[in-house]
């Protein structure tokens, strides 16, 4: 089936948000229009509505070289999804999303720095993006060497941004250590909530943003194991 048919998608599982858009739409690249018509709150949803497609297997095909010739000349993501480098956890596929949609930093623990910092200010103060997502992820490899104090080369100051973290968390039972499941999940889902956090703790810019409306910053987590996408605290646009 051609791409540029004009079919639905529903979206109704997700109260408040956008109950159908067309495959149209989905393939057609962002534009400085676009961006500027959808809130935060839309952003939101077109990124839940996307995992939604991606775990059921029902994935929008659309044809890059054209989106490569309609982002030529500039871009206009309408989100930024901060995540960790993991083979399995690329934003563009996990929420179902195309070239010019949104902007992916990555970095091994999905942690903030000041050049992450840096790049998340351009993306939205300068380049306009509405939300942006911090994702972390189970089973991840960078909170595990953090929990387990691994020393490698450059490696091991990277896992020093992470390790704070590990002694925030005192309620999961069990080790304190990489073997215990639930642990490495706590440790992951505060890693995500403290580097959410952090970006307005730590940058005027983004706080701004926030403070006017302009910005909505989320955290989530995605399940290796199936592909879903779960939202942690406050979603209010």
């Amino acid at each position: 089936m051609s791409t540029r048919r004009c079919f639905l998608i529903g979206l109704g599982s997700f109260a408040g948000g956008i109950l159908s858009v067309r495959a149209d739409d989905l393939c057609a690249a962002f534009s400085k229009d676009a961006q500027a018509q959808t809130s935060a709150g839309q952003a939101l949803e077109r990124l839940k509505a996307g995992n939604a497609r991606f775990v059921a297997g029902h994935l929008v095909h659309c044809n890059p070289q054209a989106q490569v010739k309609a982002t030529a000349g500039g871009q206009a993501p309408f989100a930024a999804v901060l995540g960790c480098m993991d083979s399995r956890t690329a934003p563009e596929l996990v929420f179902d999303q195309r070239i010019g949609d949104i902007f992916a930093v990555r970095i091994a623990g999905n942690f903030v720095n000041t050049d992450i910092l840096g790049s998340l200010e351009y993306a939205t103060q300068v380049a306009g993006a509405k939300l942006i997502v911090v994702l972390g992820h189970s089973d991840c490899g960078a909170v595990k060497g953090a929990i387990d104090h691994v020393r490698l080369g450059n490696l091991t100051a990277t896992l020093e941004n992470i390790r704070p973290v590990v002694s925030e968390v005192t309620d999961a039972g069990g080790p304190r250590d990489s073997k215990n499941k639930k642990f490495v999940q706590r440790v992951s889902e505060r890693n995500v909530t403290d580097a959410a956090s952090q970006l307005t703790t730590r940058s005027k810019i983004l706080a701004g943003l926030v403070s006017e409306r302009k910005l909505l910053i989320v955290g989530a987590m995605h399940d290796v194991s199936t592909g879903s996408v779960s939202w942690l605290g406050d979603q209010a646009a």
